[in-house]
């Protein structure tokens, strides 16, 4: 049972992407928060906040830590977020005198937050690589098809003649721009969160900056100070995810409005009717509309999770749990059909 299309057993095939939706199950999260939570032990011991036999006990506990996922699962209906009694488990399984060492100055915004910025990285590459095969793709269409005409159509009306590189330009162009945009934004955004309980790392005093900026290169993150209640960045992702979905839309739309009489573009492999079977219907296509709007619908709670109360807000950081993650998801199947509607394609104009 699931009330998600992109997890649905039958429903994910189509709008789902396996690799992408992998970084956001429940073993990913968990992973991404150890790696923290040693990140965090290895730099305060180097930066000489906790003692060197602590970091070796947290170290060694946390290679062969297994989680007990059903009291986790018990827990955050009580604390509201998983940290707790992770945090409580990891040092039952340190033990003393060392236990106390654990997650030592940080709060449980750091490691979650921490977690999602190092399972987004994952997710960047993935869909970085999806985006370049489609600006492949799409560039070979333009060098087999490029120089043949179609009649454009403006406010759904024939216009003039153009060539189809032009159309095919009108596909391609913004995805290279969404490539640049990825690179721009992903220095803003693969940081770590480090603040403590309110953003001053106070149990650090004078080495705060320094166990940060060690944590932050001990995971190949960016350093830069808390940020519990500034969300522009991730906002900034969502927003480019649904930039993406969207010029891709347009692509499946074009797609689909050309496959109505089939005079301008032929397509393989179209989907069957049960009731009509001569039919070859524009699947991808049509869930590439559906998937940017999609996108574009959810961005908007995105920009309400904006809107932290003082320090750090459960409410907006909640709403971004349930939608950010169907956005990253989206927009990577959005990319693997794309892809795979372009090699569809066996002929563009006349």
């Amino acid at each position: 049972m699931t009330v998600s299309p992109f997890d649905h057993p039958l429903l994910s095939g189509l709008l789902g992407d396996e690799e992408a939706a992998r970084h956001f199950s429940v073993e990913a999260d968990i992973a991404a928060m150890l790696d923290f939570e040693r990140a965090l032990a290895e730099a305060e011991a180097e930066c000489g906040v906790i003692p060197r036999d602590a970091e070796a006990a947290i170290v060694t506990a946390l290679a062969a830590f297994r989680p007990d996922t059903a009291k986790l699962r018990a827990e955050v209906t009580k604390d509201g977020v998983v940290a707790p009694e992770l945090v409580r488990q990891i040092r039952a399984a340190v033990g003393a005198p060392h236990d106390t060492y654990v997650h030592f100055g940080a709060t449980s915004q750091d490691v979650i937050d921490t977690s999602l910025v190092l399972r987004l990285r994952q997710v960047i590459d993935h869909i970085g690589l999806l985006l370049g095969e489609n600006i492949v793709r799409l560039t070979g269409l333009e060098l087999e098809f490029g120089e043949r005409q179609l009649m454009a159509m403006t406010r759904m009306q024939p216009a003039i003649p153009v060539t189809v590189q032009d159309r095919i330009v009108s596909w391609r162009a913004p995805l290279d721009r969404h490539q640049e945009r990825l690179k721009e934004l992903s220095g803003r955004l693969l940081m770590p969160q480090f603040g403590g309980a309110a953003g001053t790392l106070e149990k650090l005093g004078d080495k705060a900056a320094a166990v940060r900026a060690t944590v932050a290169a001990k995971l190949g993150l960016g350093d830069a100070p808390q940020w519990h209640s500034q969300r522009d960045a991730l906002a900034e992702f969502a927003g480019w995810l649904s930039l993406v979905t969207g010029s891709l839309g347009k692509f499946g739309q074009d797609v689909v409005l050309m496959a109505q009489t089939g005079s301008d573009i032929r397509l393989s492999g179209g989907g069957g009717s049960s009731a009509m079977p001569h039919k070859q219907n524009p699947v991808k296509g049509e869930a590439l509309v559906a998937l940017a709007r999609f996108n574009a619908a959810q961005l908007s709670g995105m920009h309400q999770a904006l809107v932290h109360e003082q320090e750090r807000s459960g409410a907006a950081w909640t709403l971004e749990w349930l939608i950010l993650p169907q956005m990253a998801v989206a927009t990577a199947g959005a990319l693997r059909l794309a892809a795979e509607l372009a090699a569809q394609i066996e002929s563009l104009g006349h």
